[in-house]
């Protein structure tokens, strides 16, 4: 029977003086993958950051906890350790490391970098700086090279359709389901997921089990994903505005 592998609970977050996340309350059971709509600011990159514990993201209020434990006291590398993976949407170039050699720091050996770089395409790429003159398929397809040598329990992708061409959408596609074990029945998988999206189009090629709406930092809604997308993609966020008002005044 699958447990909880992550568990958020009323979480409130800010940058700087501006509170981002209000209250937001979302559990991944193993195995499975979650995906969380939403429109540009609503808090979608907030919520993994805080999850990834990236240090411009301050949690004021609620907690994290990943594997029954809380881990809001923990560092970037001491969550890693544990198993939480993030595939970044807009990840810098670093001038003076090569790929290869921070593959060699994830992996902590050479072994089965060079395979895992073949099958996205990227063999070419190890003795390049990172992302340095990347295309934007070249620089998602590096970002999920790293996480599949780092094989993290949680997989967290931020747009990971974002800037993308139709061709490296599927070859991206693939290797995550590969990652899920979507291969695998549900009680079997170890591996579960959440990935952000806006355009909602990713989920077309990776099959997920269940979706939310995010909207001024809460999660208001969740249900099956592809109806989800549905009514999004016919009546825009304003429904989910809507919902937002009613909520409020009750």
């Amino acid at each position: 029977m699958n447990t909880s592998l992550l568990e958020i609970d009323n979480l409130e977050v800010r940058i700087g003086d501006k509170t981002i996340l209000h209250g937001a309350n979302l559990t991944i059971e193993g195995g499975t993958v979650h995906v969380i709509f939403g429109p540009n600011g609503s808090g979608k990159t907030s919520l993994v950051g805080a999850i990834m514990g990236l240090p411009q993201y301050e949690v004021t209020g609620g907690d994290i906890k990943f594997k029954g434990e809380s881990i809001l006291s923990l560092p970037i590398h001491e969550r890693a350790k544990l198993g939480i993976g993030l595939a970044f949407q807009r990840p810098p170039a670093v001038k003076g490391v090569t790929l290869f050699h921070l593959l060699k720091a994830v992996k902590g050996s050479e072994d089965n970098i060079l395979p895992a770089a073949e099958s996205l395409n990227l063999k070419d790429y190890l003795h390049r700086d990172i992302n340095k003159g990347f295309s934007g398929g070249e620089i998602k397809r590096s970002e999920i090279l790293q996480l599949k040598l780092m094989d993290p329990a949680l997989l967290m992708l931020d747009e990971p359709e974002s800037g993308v061409d139709f061709e490296n959408i599927v070859l991206l596609s693939d290797i995550i389901r590969e990652m899920l074990q979507k291969e695998l029945p549900i009680t079997n998988r170890k591996k579960s997921g959440l990935i952000i999206t806006h355009t909602g189009f990713i989920i077309q090629h990776i099959q997920t089990d269940v979706g939310h709406v995010i909207l001024d930092g809460r999660i208001l809604c969740s249900g099956n994903p592809q109806e989800i997308l549905q009514i999004i993609r016919k009546h825009g966020f304003e429904k989910c505005v809507e919902c937002l008002e009613k909520r409020e005044k009750r």
